[in-house]
């Protein structure tokens, strides 16, 4: 088992296959990991549990939920990086700046679990 990072990651996603993998590609790492399955109920573990970054899947309940989500969480004061999940990853890369709507970036579905971990660890300094 990997040594702690001291560091939790947050997944917001309604599939819960995709949570699931990612969840154990991240605790392999050493990540804490929380997972929500849909938007409000991410908006609520956020509170609980003020992870340090955010998977956030853009197309759940609704076409746009993720960067609702993403929104809110800005107005509500958190801080954390947030990166958006896409089916359609090289299409919203292409026609959505993601540093303007908040994020820190943006991971094609299915994700590429070394381009993860390598981006969450220099993101969060380990």
């Amino acid at each position: 088992m990997a040594a702690e990072t001291g560091k939790t990651i947050l997944i917001i996603d309604d599939d819960p296959d995709i949570r699931k993998a990612t969840r154990i590609v991240l605790e392999s790492a050493g990540f804490v990991v929380g997972e929500a399955a849909t938007g409000e109920e991410g908006l609520k573990t956020a509170k609980k549990i003020n992870p340090d970054a955010i998977l956030l899947d853009l197309m759940m309940e609704t076409v746009d939920a993720g960067s609702k989500v993403s929104s809110k969480l800005k107005e509500e004061g958190f801080t954390a990086p947030i990166y958006l999940l896409s089916s359609v990853g090289d299409a919203v890369r292409y026609n959505v700046d993601a540093q303007e709507m908040g994020l820190a970036g943006i991971f094609q579905k299915p994700i590429d679990h070394k381009t993860l971990l390598t981006t969450l660890k220099t993101e969060l300094g380990l």
